[in-house]
């Protein structure tokens, strides 16, 4: 709605549209949206001098699991309301739930300050940043995502085994399967863009079921919202049509894996930065080059993203980057003004938007800082076996990313400690659990 509006507008726009219902959401460390409904009565005194949000959003795994290796909450705090407070220019009504605007909220610590590991405010942190140094980020997300005939009760009593897809076969780009699910993809191109979330591109991507979204290049935190908002927008509206997608980064072992590649160029004084003066656009790769392998955990956040980042799967394995070149984990694309940019292919579906974008930007940044110059340019990084490795899990990611003197200098040592325990606790539980493939290797023979 813009930078501008002001409580009274936003008042007398929720009379005009008989708005009755506010959502307000916060985005945890792992990208989930948690929020809650409140009164009208409630939202006009919040809007003002905010509220409490308990903080066991940050004291609690994807599952709701508390967390025991943490020190910002837990049971030596008793899980306290966090201050929030509302950001009017988020503002949303959302189409699917007629009657009802949506906003997001930014949560402080007890001083008042940014909570330094919240991810908008890590992002808002890294933004800061390129301002002090000049630059405007314009940022822009793809994301791939499987789509199948089933509820959340249905993929549980499966045992998410043997499910439905929307759609048969492998069908990229098809018009085909699109016209045929017309009703859903039709819900999806119309209620997003009026939930103030704009689509480039819609297509379906090679497999079962499965579509890639583009969605249109914004500056950095609008572009970061919105990234955020669409996942979980895709889930509520394809439910009412009783469908359900995933967005985990290798769903199945025998399929592709889904991408959540990001988008990025900068501006100066209003003129794009990438453009002419090849010079910037270098350092930034160069930078985003020598710190991926450091900030992995943050652009590849869970146990299953190292599964998609295999060779000869449109993932990238190693630190590479390459002109139009897309066996590389960054993708260099130059044409018009509007057009040149770099594209992070290491992200995948999964991707937390706001950490993931901060860590890309912050590693660009840091090129220009320290003058850095690119590799020479991959041809095939698949068999490029001089270019830096990548992590191969989140374990060893996240040892690395705890180290890293220049995480901690971006993003701070507040985050940088609270992320790095949360890797620690996801490495744990992937560590207990006794998975299918161990039943079907073991069960009988041994």
């Amino acid at each position: 709605m813009g930078s501008f509006v002001t409580l009274d507008l936003i008042l007398k726009q929720f009379a005009e549209r008989d708005i009755r219902h506010v959502k307000l959401g916060a985005v945890d460390i792992d990208g989930v949206l948690r929020g809650k409904y409140v009164s009208l009565e409630k939202f006009t005194s919040a809007a003002a001098s905010g509220l409490g949000f308990c903080d066991v959003i940050f004291g609690w795994d994807i599952a709701d699991v508390l967390l025991d290796n943490v020190k910002y909450t837990g049971w030596h705090t008793g899980y306290p309301d966090a201050h929030a407070t509302i950001d009017l220019a988020t503002l949303r009504y959302i189409p699917w739930e007629p009657g009802t605007a949506f906003f997001l909220m930014d949560l402080q610590d007890k001083e008042g300050n940014p909570l330094g590991i919240s991810p908008r405010q890590v992002l808002r942190h890294v933004l800061s940043q390129a301002a002090d140094l000049g630059y405007s980020v314009n940022l822009g997300s793809e994301y791939e995502f499987w789509m199948f005939s089933e509820t959340p009760q249905s993929i549980r009593e499966k045992g998410y085994r043997n499910l439905q897809s929307l759609s048969p076969g492998m069908f990229g780009y098809s018009i085909l399967r699109s016209s045929q699910n017309s009703t859903w993809v039709k819900a999806i191109l119309d209620q997003l863009p009026a939930f103030n979330i704009a689509l480039e591109g819609f297509h379906t991507e090679t497999g079962p079921g499965v579509y890639e979204a583009a969605i249109a290049v914004q500056p950095g935190l609008e572009a970061a919202d919105r990234s955020m908002l669409f996942k979980t927008s895709v889930k509520e509206i394809s439910a009412r049509h009783n469908l359900i997608p995933t967005f985990m980064a290798k769903w199945n072992a025998d399929l592709p894996g889904s991408s959540g590649h990001i988008h990025q160029s900068l501006s100066r004084d209003g003129e794009p930065a990438f453009y002419g003066d090849c010079n910037v656009m270098k350092q930034y790769i160069a930078g985003l080059v020598k710190y991926l392998p450091e900030l992995m955990p943050m652009i590849c956040p869970t146990i299953n993203s190292f599964k998609r980042t295999v060779p000869g799967t449109w993932a990238p394995v190693n630190a590479t980057w390459g002109v139009d070149n897309r066996t590389t984990a960054i993708r260099a694309i130059t044409g018009s003004p509007k057009s040149t940019r770099i594209e992070l292919r290491l992200s995948g579906a999964d991707m937390n938007a706001y950490v993931a974008m901060a860590a890309s930007v912050a590693a660009g940044l840091a090129g220009i800082e320290e003058n850095l110059t690119p590799p020479d340019p991959a041809t095939n990084a698949y068999s490029d076996t001089n270019a830096p490795a990548l992590p191969r899990s989140l374990e060893e990611a996240t040892a690395l990313f705890k180290k890293s003197v220049m995480a901690r200098k971006y993003f701070g040592d507040d985050f940088v400690d609270h992320y790095s325990l949360t890797r620690e606790w996801e490495v744990r539980q992937a560590g207990r659990a006794v998975t299918n493939w161990e039943l079907e290797r073991y069960f009988e023979s041994i």
